[in-house]
């Protein structure tokens, strides 16, 4: 199989992948043609059908499998296909595996990590709370655990929720210990805890798309509900460890044109939210440079709209 990350311009292939989205559109002459998503485990390749009632096009849907020819091209600094020939394939004739993009981290061993933050944190109450959610709610870490934290833009693959949690967490265990004023166990707590709506916010894959909940609400909104509902069973939790807490959560993004509600105006929220954001946007970076694997540092790799900026690779 050529997986996708390996698809170079000029190639012309035949290969199976997953259709992750399919939809019509129209040229700026009024031509019908098919946008279409394809999936492998190494990432997604931008596609178009520009005839879609030619021979050899035959009708298949978002999540089939579809055994796709045709011509790689650039558009936009993008790798793009142009099907030529697509069949539907059997689901039972395809490894699964192949198709759904994972961490190349083992997922328990980064469980069992995170578990010993948990268990480092001293506060009575934060405690109760973290081990009321990773420890015995057996149904939300499977679901935690395989979860991506995003559609597209960082660590949108199995286990990319989990993996983006421990980094962010790690961060801010190495902040509490260059900034003393820090208060750890609020840190770490609301570290563990800032994406935890996550899990609601997006659908399992390999559609891995927003649910109802996750579009009318987002994942900061849902994520201090569910916190704040884990809380009312705690018998005692004081009403300012619980706001504060909660603030981080609602804070994380740090600015309101990017989903918070609310500014960081703790100095814990903003040790969160530079930790979010220095790995979301590495992350971003990595990914990036990983698609395009050979191009030297002369090549501009195109605007990134996470980061802001067009990019390339360092130079040796």
């Amino acid at each position: 199989m050529k997986f996708i990350e390996t698809l170079r311009e000029g190639e012309r292939i035949q290969e199976v992948y997953l259709c992750k989205q399919k939809n019509v559109a129209m040229t700026k002459t009024g031509k019908e043609y098919e946008n279409v998503i394809l999936q492998d485990k190494t990432g997604q390749l931008d596609a178009k059908i520009w005839d879609p009632g030619s021979m050899g096009i035959d009708d298949f849907d978002a999540l089939d499998y579809v055994e796709v020819n045709g011509d790689i091209t650039v558009f936009n600094n993008q790798m793009q296909l142009s099907i030529k020939r697509a069949r539907k394939v059997d689901s039972d004739t395809v490894d699964a595996s192949n198709y759904l993009p994972c961490t190349d981290k083992n997922i328990d061993e980064m469980l069992t990590e995170l578990l010993k933050f948990v268990a480092s944190v001293n506060n009575t109450y934060y405690k109760q709370l973290l081990t009321t959610l990773f420890v015995d709610n057996k149904d939300f870490v499977n679901e935690f655990k395989k979860h991506s934290a995003a559609k597209s833009v960082h660590h949108g693959f199995i286990g990319g929720l989990l993996e983006h949690t421990l980094s962010v967490t790690k961060l801010c265990d190495f902040y509490t210990k260059q900034y003393e004023l820090l208060n750890r166990d609020l840190l770490i707590t609301a570290a563990i805890c800032h994406d935890i709506g996550k899990v609601y916010e997006l659908s399992d894959f390999p559609t891995n798309d927003y649910t109802d909940a996750g579009q009318l609400l987002g994942h900061i909104v849902m994520g201090s509900e569910m916190v704040s509902k884990i809380i009312a069973t705690i018998p005692g939790f004081p009403q300012k460890q619980a706001n504060e807490l909660k603030h981080c959560i609602l804070a994380h993004h740090g600015e309101l044109e990017y989903g918070s509600p609310k500014k960081p105006a703790l100095i814990e929220a903003l040790a969160l939210n530079f930790a979010d954001n220095t790995d979301a946007k590495l992350e971003t970076m990595k990914e990036l440079l990983n698609i395009n694997k050979t191009t030297g540092p002369d090549t501009w790799l195109g605007y990134n709209r996470l980061l802001e900026t067009n990019v390339r690779r360092t130079g040796e």
